[in-house]
């Protein structure tokens, strides 16, 4: 029913477990596309027949979890380089394709035009192909959910395919049919902080997979994670600008002081040297700016709860790995906050934004 491109253990704790709880077992097809020797081990492991443990611990509703859970919705791991027949073949008989394969899948690569398949293609040619494989088939339409965190995904996925497939002179009855898919906006909101070997991962209680509506899609689960909304932008902005910011802003400081002491989330947030100046770039320079869009009150309690969750004792969030992809990140989180401040008018000054802003231009 699902084909999943992404073995990540943001995916193994976030739609994986969700598709679990479900009751949806063994309806995902994972497959591995990056080509890496890390992620390459993951797909021996992910497909066993007792699943694979997802552990929850933190604070929610005043009360301490800490408990596992088995997670048994995935049917099959393939790996596109050596598999890719087998992929086309699990493409021809899904309802749902789900993706979570970071910024680095969307960066167009040479071997984006060829005729015939290569790993070395991005995820948008590679979706490309698995598509073009249904439309020759004469499947019909798929539903299409990214989980990539950029702003309207599913436009975004559906933009980036449609201008590849001209790019690459496809037929016109290809690209309408193209067109034709559901591409699913959403966002997805919970800090994943490590992995458990060989499979699995730890997780905090809070879980938010928001799902914009649309008059085609027709989800076949309900979790109380998920919720249907008529209007993404505001859970948008307040992950992207406020939570993921503060990561990426985290990440800096990290790097530029070099510090060897602080590896974690709650170590930075447990600095008594650092805490003024994060809290003053979050309520003096971001704030401000939901406060114009008339979002004030929404974000002062959602930095509230986010701050909570930084604080969380039993995740040990690596500082390094939010630094992987640093700039890009920098670009769409904190450039993008920049940006859309100027946009709906907030004119209050925001010296340390605009500092890394200006540090980390391409």
């Amino acid at each position: 029913m699902f084909l999943q491109f992404g073995t990540s253990r943001f995916l193994q704790a976030h739609a994986d477990l969700i598709l679990s709880e479900a009751n949806l077992s063994r309806q995902i097809c994972v497959v591995q596309s990056s080509g890496s020797s890390e992620t390459s081990d993951r797909i021996t492991h992910l497909a066993k027949d007792d699943g694979f443990p997802v552990r929850i611990q933190g604070r929610f509703d005043g009360k301490t979890i800490d408990r596992e859970i088995r997670v048994t919705s995935i049917r099959r791991a393939l790996s596109s380089a050596l598999q890719w027949d087998d992929v086309i073949a699990e493409a021809l008989e899904c309802r749902f394709i789900l993706s979570n394969v970071s910024e680095a899948g969307y960066r167009p690569q040479a071997r984006d035009h060829d005729t015939h398949f290569d790993n070395a293609m991005s995820y948008i040619a590679k979706l490309l192909l698995v598509l073009k494989a249904r439309f020759t088939a004469g499947r019909p339409p798929v539903t299409i959910m990214p989980l990539e965190l950029f702003p309207s995904n599913g436009s975004y996925l559906k933009d980036r395919v449609l201008t590849l497939a001209k790019e690459r002179s496809e037929t016109a009855d290809f690209v309408n049919w193209l067109a034709g898919n559901i591409w699913v906006n959403s966002l997805v909101d919970r800090i994943v902080s490590e992995p458990l070997n060989p499979i699995g991962a730890v997780t905090e209680p809070y879980c938010l997979w928001a799902i914009e509506k649309s008059a085609k899609l027709n989800l076949p689960f309900t979790h109380p994670a998920v919720r249907l909304v008529d209007d993404l932008g505001t859970y948008e902005r307040l992950k992207l600008y406020i939570l993921n910011l503060s990561h990426t802003y985290m990440a800096e400081v990290w790097e530029v002081q070099n510090m060897p002491k602080i590896t974690t989330v709650r170590d930075f947030i447990c600095e008594k040297a650092q805490v003024p100046t994060y809290r003053n770039m979050i309520e003096n320079e971001v704030l401000p700016a939901f406060t114009t869009a008339k979002m004030g009150d929404q974000a002062a309690d959602y930095f509230i709860n986010t701050y909570e969750r930084f604080e969380n004792p039993f995740l040990k969030h690596q500082i390094a790995d939010i630094a992987n992809g640093h700039q890009a990140k920098v670009q769409s989180r904190i450039c993008g906050f920049l940006d859309w401040a100027n946009e709906i008018g907030d004119g209050t000054p925001k010296p340390i934004l605009s500092a890394i802003a200006k540090g980390n231009r391409p």
